[in-house]
């Protein structure tokens, strides 16, 4: 198993935004800048979380007059649930299809033609069991308060 830029990308913005935890939503700008992370591969990633209704958006609304009297928006992402209710398992899941450590157990089913007589199936089925139980133990909060 390899976790693409991507996956671990994903990671970090979840992890900004459960930091960052507040009723207003968070500027697209602001997340990029913290985690240096381009705006075009950013707004990517959020679109996947957001479709995974892991994030709340909103395009932004009339916010008042800014510097030179210029209207500003107001829009961004938050956290669509509490940070203990996300574990590493489901946001890499999303972002990455499949954790599976082999080719031949990607998506959850053996889909080896050597299946029926391969004696490392069972050990690739073992460790992709344990992979997938921790990552699902472990929660954005346990990562944020130090617990793991």
């Amino acid at each position: 198993m390899m976790v693409s830029s991507k996956g671990r990308y994903a990671l970090r913005v979840m992890l900004y935004l459960a930091q960052n935890d507040r009723e207003e939503l968070v500027p697209l700008k602001e997340i990029a800048e913290s985690q240096n992370i381009s705006m075009k591969y950013l707004e990517m990633i959020v679109s996947l979380l957001h479709k995974g209704d892991m994030l709340i958006s909103g395009r932004g609304k009339k916010a008042g007059y800014g510097l030179a009297g210029k209207t500003h928006l107001k829009g961004g992402y938050r956290l669509a649930r509490k940070s203990s209710e996300y574990t590493i398992g489901s946001i890499l899941k999303l972002t990455e299809k499949t954790l599976a450590p082999v080719n031949c157990l990607e998506g959850g089913k053996v889909t080896c033609e050597k299946a029926g007589y391969c004696i490392t199936l069972p050990m690739w089925q073992k460790l992709d069991g344990i992979i997938d139980d921790y990552l699902e133990t472990v929660t954005l909060e346990d990562l944020l308060e130090g617990r793991v």
